[in-house]
């Protein structure tokens, strides 16, 4: 009989915690999505993310080693996994063929056109055999976020690199094909800067075009990608860089790394 008592209060003990357990549980993710719920509202600052990420995740350097087949076909497998979606576009979702002029309206989403990324294609290995790798830029999806843009040329930012300013500046004459989250990439010492060699971003107009935004929690939603290309990179030394999303809205911090993404480079 004591035992059978024993027993009695432990489960109920034990149902006790449990219960208490679910409901901290619970709690504490109705707060996370009520927290991530209000960033959409709020429009807080999306964050950059590169592809391909190196396996260990808590390592952030790509190392290629052109002339040996089995790590450039580890980085590009990774790379084309990461946009199988992009590649294979489900023919069944209806997307539309977006432009500066022609946005989607409510309820619709735009298609991607991969040939914008130019020589960064599957077929060549995104250049990891040629040590040009190509790497992939995104941002983070933030529900309701709607972009504010630098786009008067006679107001940019006096850190925004100059080959940006003259881009914006000189290149894209159309004011509305301005309205867009510009990208820059640099190497982040002046060592890194003098070594990294020349880059080329694509599509050329080197940003994410405004009519991807806002996300409104759309499961056939394509984020806009940026392919970057290093294309010749020092072989041989470790370049460290940083690529920075710019518009009125992106706060930059590098204590909460809130617009921009930091990785290395090492080519041999």
């Amino acid at each position: 009989m004591a035992k059978i008592f024993h027993y009695s209060i432990s489960s109920t003990v034990l149902a006790v915690l449990l219960t208490t357990c679910v409901l901290v549980f619970s709690r504490a993710v109705r707060s996370e999505v009520q927290k991530w719920s209000d960033i959409g509202m709020n429009g807080t600052t999306p964050k950059l993310g590169f592809i391909p990420m190196p396996e260990n995740n808590e390592s952030t350097l790509i190392w290629v080693q052109g002339t040996n087949r089995t790590n450039t076909k580890k980085w590009s497998s990774r790379i084309q996994a990461s946009l199988e979606t992009y590649y294979y576009e489900d023919r069944y979702v209806p997307r539309k063929s977006c432009s500066y002029i022609n946005p989607p309206k409510s309820g619709e989403v735009c298609s991607f056109d991969v040939r914008e990324w130019g020589p960064c294609q599957p077929d060549r290995y995104f250049n990891y055999y040629k040590n040009a790798p190509c790497i992939f830029l995104k941002l983070n999806k933030i529900q309701g976020w709607v972009p504010e843009y630098y786009n008067d040329t006679n107001n940019l930012p006096e850190d925004m690199p100059q080959q940006l300013k003259d881009l914006i500046k000189y290149n894209i004459t159309r004011p509305e094909e301005r309205n867009n989250i510009w990208i820059s990439c640099t190497g982040e010492t002046s060592v890194d800067i003098e070594f990294l060699g020349p880059i080329k971003y694509y599509p050329s107009h080197q940003g994410f075009p405004g009519y991807y935004f806002p996300y409104t929690n759309s499961k056939d939603y394509f984020s806009p990608l940026i392919a970057v290309h290093f294309k010749r990179p020092a072989i041989g030394v470790v370049l460290n860089i940083e690529c920075r999303a710019w518009a009125k809205n992106i706060k930059y911090n590098k204590d909460d790394k809130s617009g921009f993404v930091h990785f290395e480079l090492y080519t041999v």
